[in-house]
């Protein structure tokens, strides 16, 4: 048989967001891990990320011209046309959905591609795909991976080397259609990977970087205005010792359609080490470390964060340290403590999600007794260490009361004045995938058929909740503006896009 050359394109779409808020671009690990597996199979691939763009594409007249669309949003990136001028030269392009607020995007360049070149195999992956399928295949898209996709992506490659119209009947950890019906294949156990170290070198050589540094918007944290942040993100672990109600990773299980990825599995310390080189080999000096849960094997993490030490580079915590993990026995751990800043931690987000006690033991993993813990003692001691923190609270379940939506927002003050550099405050999304979204549908608090592009934490997104949802948005939004230092608010406000076009 004769096999046919293909090459890859891995395709960020432009990115939408609310006026008045920050335009960040995607940049999800999803694509420098495939787009290392592809190359290690001598795949072809390219990475485009459509909201920065590349090349001949002007990075400051894309990010001062949004285009505002008919949801009220605003769009960030290059032109259409340029997205199918980049896509003309590849034969299979991959576009993640992960975020379900910007599936409006995934969805619309899908469609775009579709048309233009309807030979072209598209393929999707991540939570929000799995979780919406039926809309994913409408909109042109020929596969949906439901799994961790490293080694499923070189079989959809392989099996359009064979065919110019593929079969994916017999690849495990897929859906597609299948005449009037969509043909799902399940991950099996025994394909999840658990020697992260087999996997090849993430591939962030492809990624749009000087662009992404000059923009020096990173998910989180604050930087200098104007300044470049050469930055780069990784993680060195995956899934999480928590099940919490609103994460997709509660629902990441034995049986479930993507398998146990939610399961916590590491890097040995020698692979991290050698992902930090990588990354300093491309200029990177902040290293930004993604995984859901650090300290998730506090032995482990202890050892890690110790041979860390010597690499030569500032390193930030996005998406948070599990609060339990930097306690001992209620009380600040000060062995961590040491460790996180010796290693070269500079800015830590500390997820205390609520102030009240019932709703962490029903919606996240009884993670943090509030009652019990010294977070006082926490915030003062991190602060003497030199960290910068950022807290992030979240509010609007379905049954939370005012009350305890006040105790939150106490909560996060008090923060403030022992320290705390600032305070985020999120509404509670019911995402797809998350048990909370099966609790939201099964409660009549979300339709089947609602709009991603209010999927976020500014809007209310479920009905019937306890504290109304227009009033759940002024106390969010009164809540960041009173909590928050002047010196705070006006550095976000100073990215955000603006409110009016």
């Amino acid at each position: 048989m004769t096999l046919r050359d293909v090459s890859v394109l891995l395709l960020y779409p432009p990115n939408q967001n609310l006026p008045g808020t920050v335009c960040k671009p995607n940049g999800s690990l999803a694509y420098p891990h495939l787009g290392g597996a592809l190359r290690h199979h001598g795949v072809p691939v390219t990475i485009f990320d459509a909201c920065v763009g590349d090349g001949p594409d002007d990075l400051d007249a894309i990010f001062a011209n949004p285009v505002a669309i008919p949801s009220g949003l605003v769009r960030t990136g290059v032109t259409d046309e340029r997205i199918l001028q980049v896509v003309a030269d590849h034969d299979i392009v991959g576009i993640t959905s992960i975020f379900t607020d910007q599936e409006s995007m995934v969805l619309h360049c899908a469609r775009l591609i579709k048309a233009a070149y309807p030979e072209k195999i598209l393929v999707s992956g991540g939570v929000n795909a799995r979780s919406r399928m039926p809309l994913f295949f409408a909109a042109g898209f020929d596969v949906v991976c439901l799994s961790e996709a490293e080694h499923t992506l070189i079989e959809i490659v392989e099996a359009v080397r064979r065919s110019a119209r593929p079969s994916f009947a017999d690849i495990h950890g897929v859906a597609f259609p299948d005449g009037n019906r969509i043909r799902v294949n399940p991950a099996r156990s025994r394909d999840i990977v658990q020697d992260l170290d087999t996997l090849p070198m993430p591939a962030w050589d492809l990624l749009p970087n000087q662009r992404y540094w000059t923009l020096a918007r990173p998910h989180s944290g604050m930087f200098e205005p104007g300044a470049e942040l050469r930055y780069g993100t990784m993680m060195t672990s995956l899934g999480c010792p928590f099940h919490c109600a609103y994460c997709h990773i509660a629902g990441e299980v034995e049986d479930s359609l993507p398998g146990p990825i939610g399961a916590f599995r590491v890097k040995s310390d020698e692979r991290v080490l050698a992902e930090i080189e990588t990354l300093k080999g491309l200029g990177v000096t902040d290293v930004f470390i993604e995984d859901d849960s650090l300290l998730g094997n506090k032995k482990r993490g202890l050892r890690l964060l110790e041979k860390i030490r010597g690499a030569g580079v500032t390193v930030c915590d996005l998406n948070g340290i599990n609060i339990i993990h930097m306690l001992k026995r209620w009380k600040p751990d000060h062995e961590v403590l040491e460790a996180l800043a010796l290693a070269g931690f500079a800015q830590i987000n500390m997820p205390f999600e609520t102030g009240n006690l019932r709703i962490m033991r029903k919606y996240a993993s009884n993670k943090l007794n509030v009652e019990k813990a010294d977070l006082r003692g926490l915030i003062i001691a991190m602060k003497e260490y030199g960290f910068q923190l950022y807290g992030n609270y979240m509010m609007g379940y379905p049954d939370e009361t005012m009350e305890e939506i006040q105790t939150t927002i106490d909560l996060a003050r008090e923060h403030v004045s022992y320290g705390l550099d600032a305070a985020n405050f999120f509404l509670v999304v019911p995402m797809p995938g998350s048990p909370l979204f099966d609790m939201a549908i099964a409660g009549g608090h979300i339709s089947p058929d609602f709009d991603p592009d209010k999927m976020n934490i500014y809007n209310a997104t479920m009905a019937n909740t306890l504290v109304p949802g227009p009033v759940l948005e002024e106390m969010r939004a009164r809540a960041w503006e009173e909590v928050n230092s002047t010196t705070w608010k006006s550095a976000k406000k100073a990215w955000a896009t603006p409110a009016s076009l």
